[in-house]
C-alpha cells in the first residue's frame, strides 16, 4: 500500500467509518463516477463491519449519502480479485502481461451464466476490480470472461 495518497475527505470517512464499525479500514477509495464509497478491510472483519442485518452499514451509508462497498484485502493479488468479485462465482484468476500496454492484465474466469452478475450493473463491479488492482497491484486491466460451467 506504499504511494497510496488519502485526501482528506477520504481520511474524514475513515475515521468515521471506524467510530461507526469499530472496524479499521487499511484504505478508502471515494468514486465520484459511481457513486460510492470503497472500503478496503482486514480479513475477517466484514461482518462486524457490516452488521447485524446490515445495520452498520445502512447507518453508514444513511450518513454519508453515498452507496458504501466493502473489499477484504489479501495481500495475493488472485485472493483479493476473488473478494472483490465474489469467491463463489469465480472460477479462475489468470496472471499476465500485456505486451501492448506493457502491464499486468488478470483475467476472471467465471460462469457463463453469472458473468452480468460478475461485471455489475453499469460495469460497477469489474470497474471496481480495475480500480482497486490498479491501486494495489500495478494492474493495466481487468477482463471478465465466461466459460461454460461443467456438470
Amino acid at each position: 500500500m506504499t504511494g497510496i495518497r488519502l485526501t482528506s475527505d477520504e481520511l474524514r470517512l475513515m475515521s468515521l467509518f471506524q467510530s461507526i464499525t469499530t472496524v479499521t479500514a487499511k484504505d478508502c477509495v471515494i468514486d465520484e463516477k459511481m457513486d460510492r464509497v470503497i472500503f478496503v478491510i482486514d480479513k475477517g472483519d466484514m461482518g462486524l463491519a457490516i452488521g447485524r442485518n446490515g445495520s452498520t452499514i445502512r447507518t453508514l451509508q444513511n450518513m454519508i449519502g453515498k452507496r458504501i462497498e466493502l473489499v477484504e484485502y489479501s495481500d495475493d493479488l488472485a485472493e483479493f480479485v476473488k473478494n472483490m468479485l465474489g469467491r463463489e462465482v469465480v472460477l479462475d484468476v489468470k496472471i499476465g502481461n500485456h505486451s501492448s500496454n506493457h502491464g499486468k492484465v488478470v483475467t476472471v474466469i467465471v460462469d457463463s451464466r453469472k458473468k452480468g452478475m460478475v461485471v455489475g450493473r453499469e460495469g460497477r463491479n469489474v470497474e471496481k476490480a480495475r480500480l482497486l488492482t490498479k491501486r494495489y497491484f500495478d494492474v493495466a486491466n481487468v477482463i471478465i470472461r465466461g466459460q461454460e460451467a461443467s456438470i
